[in-house]
């Protein structure tokens, strides 16, 4: 027999033996499928190729590079997971959320508490104690279910992970960070694929990210209405340019903040603020939303969370039955919307205010989109009101700033059809009085760091359907439109805050002012003035999106309508126009007249 024969022989024995081990794989795990009844993919899909792909197309060949060598992480590597849990009877509460707000129906404005909540729509005791039964029997730990049983926290490891969900994951370096991601669809035994929706925490790339902020701007690139100024502001002018007039102060409401990290600087200086501004004292606590033994070290949020305090007070009219910072460990997808859920289970605050987003596809992949839903299903359920930033990076939310200039992204959890909204204006006040109104027009900065887009978010979701309250006649489009409302957001109109314990010359050093802007600040500024609302109206107000779209198009008197700007760059993005659009919304709210027609319009917010 010659050489290339016997050679022949061995590569074929080799590729027989390579198939019949193949096969018995195969085999194996079809025996094992057979045995546990198969398996079911969550919302949770595969993060490292969506990154890998995106690395792909970015400037940034580092990470494209680090993305395409991720190595498996060591089996024993420390990982927490949040898995959210399905809705029951989904569809019947789809319709009591319609009834809710419906005059005459026999639900309407009859709110849930969090236990009738648990009670109708929740996942029962006995499914929650199945999907606790196998992340025990995969090794996790620490396993916590969430007072409404939408969320189960635990504690397991890389190789845990693997056992529980049928995913491998791998780490590498992002901006000078070590992260991780989820190779695969993150999979469920099939006896619990109509229990859990998402499993989250699979990955740790793709983080909650605040606004913008920068030393007081310069006005030289925008033109200013004759007779207007374009200044700063003491977050207590806002009631006044917001037009409060008499209407009473947030005395009798309790608003929270998504927050994360520590807060012992914002609380301390959101107490100077009170007394700089002779308002008393502001009650306000905070409560740690991470599980037992979360660090809550980080401080690089703190201008963040100074400016949503302090910008919701001064919206509110200087006083607040109390202020609640749902404090959060990290700024991860998992921990921010563990924070939401525990605002909804504590059922306290009426108000909740998130100067907070991602790309809304990061929040689709990882299946975070989803839980956050639910959450929000429940709060509105409820009575309580999200009001979340629309975004900083303009019509270009994934693009990190420096976009395809005709590709547009949108900013999550702004896209959820149950909270509101909120996007960006440069605010105008009068010349001769720079605490009283004149006009708005559209966030877009093009001053500031050249080559990224500055400027209010909006536009429309990807994956959320429009809600029966936005039609496509007013829109255009058949999914979720933003923003709902929008208010001052331009750094050189923006907030001059309190920050570690002085309002000039800390941050930026002389001559400067701690002056914070951004969608961040709008939020907040829609926070503190439907925290005063509800108090002038008995904390008697529910979630207010059905109104807005049915009584702002035909009341011009209840809004600042913005019909200039654009939240583009190079003549693309959304343009601003009379009535609502992707920019500002329906624009701002004059407070006084908003007042005064809730409180002849019996079914408004209810």
């Amino acid at each position: 027999m010659n050489q290339i024969s016997v050679k022949t022989k061995q590569r074929n024995a080799r590729l027989t033996m390579a198939i019949a081990v193949a096969m018995a794989a195969a085999f194996g795990a079809a025996t094992a499928h057979a045995a546990d009844g198969g398996w079911t993919e969550t919302k949770t899909k595969g993060f490292l190729p969506l990154v890998q792909q995106q690395a792909a197309t970015a400037a940034s060949t580092d990470v494209a590079s680090a993305a395409a060598s991720a190595v498996d992480l060591a089996p024993g590597e420390t990982i927490d997971v949040l898995l959210g849990l399905n809705l029951r009877n989904e569809t019947q509460l789809d319709t009591f959320l319609r009834d809710l707000h419906t005059p005459g129906s026999p639900q309407y404005h009859r709110f849930v508490t969090t236990e009738q909540f648990a009670s109708q729509y929740a996942p029962t005791q006995q499914q929650v104690d199945a999907v606790v039964a196998h992340l025990r029997k995969a090794g996790f730990v620490n396993i916590v279910v969430a007072p409404n049983r939408l969320l189960v926290s635990a504690s397991g490891t890389a190789a845990t992970v693997k056992a529980a969900f049928r995913t491998g994951l791998k780490g590498f370096s992002k901006n000078g960070r070590h992260v991780y991601a989820n190779t695969d669809a993150a999979q469920v035994p099939n006896a619990l694929g109509s229990i859990v929706g998402s499993v989250l925490g699979l990955q740790n790339v793709e983080l909650m990210h605040t606004g913008a902020s920068q030393p007081e701007g310069d006005t030289s690139n925008l033109t200013i209405p004759s007779g207007a100024a374009a200044v700063p502001h003491n977050p207590t002018e806002f009631s006044s340019i917001y037009d409060a007039g008499t209407t009473p102060t947030a005395s009798q409401t309790t608003v929270g903040i998504i927050s994360e990290g520590n807060l012992t600087q914002t609380v301390s200086d959101l107490n100077t603020f009170a007394a700089n501004n002779g308002l008393g004292t502001i009650s306000s606590s905070v409560v740690k939303t991470g599980s037992s033994g979360s660090s809550y070290t980080d401080t690089s949020g703190t201008v963040e969370w100074n400016m949503d305090s302090q910008a919701i007070v001064g919206a509110a009219g200087g006083s607040v039955q109390k202020v609640v910072f749902y404090d959060a460990p990290a700024m991860t997808l998992s921990a921010i919307t563990a924070a939401y859920n525990r605002v909804v289970t504590d059922n306290v605050a009426k108000v909740i205010n998130v100067s907070l987003g991602v790309c809304e596809s990061s929040a689709h992949s990882q299946g975070s989109q989803a839980t956050d839903d639910t959450i929000f299903k429940q709060a509105v359920a409820q009575g309580q009101t999200f009001s979340v930033s629309a975004g900083d990076h303009g019509a270009y939310e994934c693009a990190g700033g420096s976009p395809s200039r005709s590709t547009y992204t949108v900013s999550e959890p702004a896209t959820s059809p149950y909270v509101i909204a909120v996007g960006g204006t440069t605010v105008f006040t009068q010349a001769s009085n720079t605490g009283t109104y004149n006009s708005e027009i559209v966030w877009n900065d093009p001053s500031w760091q050249p080559g990224t887009v500055w400027s209010t978010g909006g536009g429309f979701s990807a994956y959320e359907s429009a809600p029966s309250w936005q039609s496509s006649s007013l829109t255009g489009s058949t999914k979720r439109g933003l923003p709902d409302v929008g208010f001052d957001a331009d750094l050189r109109t923006g907030a001059i805050l309190v920050v570690s314990g002085q309002t000039s010359d800390t941050l930026w050093g002389s001559g400067y002012l701690n002056n914070e802007g951004g969608t961040s600040l709008a939020a907040p500024i829609f926070t503190g003035i439907w925290a005063r609302l509800e108090s002038a109206n008995g904390n008697n107000l529910g979630f207010p999106a059905s109104s807005i779209y049915q009584y702002f198009p035909s009341n011009a008197s209840v809004v600042n309508d913005v019909t200039s700007g654009n939240n583009g760059s190079g003549g693309y993005g959304y343009n601003a126009k009379a009535g609502w659009d992707a920019t500002t919304g329906f624009g701002s709210i004059d407070i006084s007249n908003l007042n005064a027609f809730i409180q002849k319009t019996p079914d408004f917010a209810q």
